[in-house]
């Protein structure tokens, strides 16, 4: 058992805990407790006292002082293993920096613009994925087109972490695009494309996951390349620029599309 006591989410130290245990094979895995806001003493005495007995590692992430000083004299009484995350990086960066530290939690998370704004992008790739509705187009600052598994939902949520607003639609051989796509500014448009044996691959790939032959014709090579064929049309009419996003990875593909529509 690990127990992870914080002021704050908790989140760095699962991060360094979790690392750390996947460097051990063991069955069952080992449990990992997450306790946050702990904002006193008294609180860090009740996690000391329900760990004594169990074999457990403690693991803290605490700028005050007092609260670090709490755990690792309570520990210490106990004979109990704890391990400071915080404490060392603050005094190490103390040497360096030209000033003391603020000491306040949950300073990593605190909400500003920037956090709003990358929100905001996120749930509009949510809302105006896979063509929901066609009115986000207009308001988005990039539409991605392509057909089926061609990593346009991964990279709108990427983008979006990015603060870009990005909206994308599915080319489905034999139904043509809404209007509203083909009266968009040039540049906001951006075409993914993949090799047909690619694809082939990728959705039979899918379909085992989904415990489905993988001879459908969702993965047929013929309808496969007739789906690219008819996405190539669509996107020469479009005039747009076309990635191929054959081996790419998604954070590659995000750059190239960040330099395309020049975002700054």
């Amino acid at each position: 058992m690990v127990f992870i006591l914080s002021d704050s989410l908790g989140e760095t130290a699962e991060l360094v805990v979790r690392a750390a245990l996947c460097q051990f094979e063991s069955s069952p895995p080992a449990k990992v407790r997450r306790i946050p806001f702990v904002a006193d003493p008294a609180h860090v005495e009740e996690v000391l006292c329900e760990a004594e007995g169990i074999n457990c590692v403690l693991v803290y992430t605490f700028v005050l002082p007092e609260l670090r000083q709490a755990v690792a004299q309570g520990a210490k009484e106990r004979g109990l293993c704890a391990v400071d995350v915080m404490g060392p990086v603050l005094t190490a960066l103390g040497r360096i920096m030209p000033g003391p530290p603020k000491l306040e939690a949950g300073l990593v998370h605190r909400l500003d613009e920037d956090y709003f704004e990358r929100i905001e992008a996120i749930e509009f790739a949510v809302r105006f994925d896979d063509g929901k509705d066609f009115r986000g187009f207009s308001w988005a600052d990039v539409v991605l087109i392509g057909i089926s598994r061609t990593s346009k939902t991964p990279l709108s949520l990427y983008l979006a972490n990015q603060k870009i607003k990005a909206a994308n639609l599915p080319l489905v051989s034999g139904i043509s695009p809404p209007e509203e796509l083909f009266a968009l500014p040039p540049g906001k448009v951006i075409g993914l494309t993949v090799s047909a044996e690619k694809l082939v691959e990728i959705r039979q790939e899918r379909l085992r996951t989904m415990g489905l032959e993988v001879n459908a014709d969702y993965a047929s090579p013929a309808r496969i390349a007739k789906e690219v064929e008819f996405a190539e049309e669509i996107m020469t009419k479009l005039k747009c620029p076309v990635l191929d996003v054959t081996n790419m990875a998604v954070e590659e593909i995000a750059t190239k599309i960040m330099q395309l529509i020049n975002w700054r």
